[in-house]
């Protein structure tokens, strides 16, 4: 087993782990359970309660990273609105601005940017939000991120950069392209190997990724 495959698996099981206590422990956090089901009106109600902004559930979940695992979009501008912290973190390092950009959630996303988010924390893998976007394929958060200042460059604990990740995970598809174009644009380095010496390029033509590898040559990749 490959070491950034083993990072890879032990991650998966520690957020599928984390998901699920998070999903048990939301019935006994009324705060958390307003913001699972979009619920701003409970959400104002318990906070003039006195109950806990910031509070953590059994996965170290606060309210607002429940309502943005979710997408629900009311619960956590409620929760942003009444100052609940962008960047606090789970036991798997997640936090509501490194889930978002991970996943797309782009309002929620642009909600976080706009009070506070923290764009050098990394995720568990120690990459920044900008990573999982483009792996994933999220053209818009990609766009965004690159506006807010992400670094583009930056690498992660698997030895890879936004760059890498959307040629090596992605499919090589329209999504996949537009974000290559979007890196390279924003200034990514075309020849910044991996952790183990393998450029974007290498990487594009083993795949046989053509209009990809245009873009890398384009950008004057070797």
């Amino acid at each position: 087993m490959t070491r950034p495959f083993a990072m890879m698996l032990c991650a998966f099981v520690l957020f599928a782990s984390a998901r699920s206590v998070s999903a048990e422990s939301a019935g006994q956090y009324p705060l958390h359970a307003a913001a699972a089901r979009d619920d701003a009106a409970a959400i104002d109600r318990l906070l003039s309660e006195g109950a806990g902004l910031d509070g953590r559930d059994g996965s170290g979940s606060t309210p607002l990273l429940v309502a943005t695992r979710a997408n629900r979009v009311r619960a956590a501008r409620a929760l942003i609105d009444a100052g609940a912290d962008v960047n606090a973190k789970d036991r798997i390092q997640d936090s509501a601005y490194l889930y978002a950009g991970a996943r797309g959630h782009l309002e929620i996303l642009k909600m976080t940017l706009a009070h506070g988010a923290d764009l050098k924390s990394t995720n568990r893998y120690g990459g920044t939000a900008l990573i999982p976007a483009a792996e994933r394929g999220h053209v818009e958060t990609v766009r965004t991120l690159i506006a807010a200042g992400v670094e583009v460059d930056h690498v992660n604990r698997l030895g890879w950069t936004a760059l890498l990740e959307a040629i090596i995970l992605g499919n090589g598809g329209e999504r996949h392209q537009r974000i290559v174009d979007l890196l390279l644009q924003a200034g990514a380095d075309p020849d910044l190997a991996d952790g183990e010496g393998v450029t974007p390029l290498r990487h594009a033509r083993s795949r046989g990724y053509r209009k990809i590898e245009a873009a890398l040559l384009a950008a004057g990749a070797r």
